[in-house]
């Protein structure tokens, strides 16, 4: 794994601050923020060229990282869910209603996968957080696999965390959490 080019300590406060990243997924560049930043999302929306109606995604290293969003889950399904990240599957989860409008967008759930994908679950587990993990372009256009791709895209607006994607093709399987259905493979 590459090493970053700062601490968790600098990054978590970056993104505190309202600040904008790029790191490496299982399929692409992610571009990522706090999620619980609504300035932050809106930033990284107007970026994207994404409506808010859509939704986000949100990456974690773990079930505790998402629970002040999430519809409490038992044991068996928070194991559940462990292991579909480590099959790249991001689920649509029902949410609390506390859960914000600027992450779900017109949805009543949110996708989530506990990624199992090494330098985003060290990244989720070294600032302490879930982040916001939507593909690094514009949207309509290819998703920037590379970091150089990533700083000819966003220039300074983005903080782009330098390593290697990992071996997936397409971006993650969406599946609804109610009935599996296949929302996008």
């Amino acid at each position: 794994m590459t090493r970053y080019p700062a601490s968790y300590r600098s990054i978590a406060a970056h993104l505190k601050r309202g600040g904008l990243i790029a790191y490496p997924t299982e399929s692409c560049y992610g571009l990522g923020c706090d999620p619980a930043n609504r300035t932050a999302v809106l930033r990284l929306l107007k970026l994207k060229q994404r409506p808010q109606r859509k939704g986000l995604i949100l990456i974690a290293s773990s079930y505790q990282q998402v629970t002040r969003y999430l519809q409490p889950l038992n044991p068996v399904q928070q194991q559940h869910l462990q292991e579909a990240g480590a099959a790249a599957i991001t689920y649509l989860m029902p949410v609390k209603s506390t859960a914000p409008r600027w992450l779900r967008g017109s949805n009543d759930t949110l996708a989530v996968r506990l990624t199992a994908f090494g330098f985003a679950r060290q990244l989720c587990r070294g600032v302490n957080s879930a982040l916001v993990s939507t593909s690094a372009n514009i949207s309509g256009m290819r998703p920037a696999k590379t970091y150089m791709q990533c700083q000819r895209l966003f220039g300074k607006k983005v903080w782009v965390l330098p390593g290697l994607i990992g071996k997936y093709r397409q971006p993650s399987r969406i599946l609804s959490w109610a009935d599996g259905r296949v929302i996008r493979s």
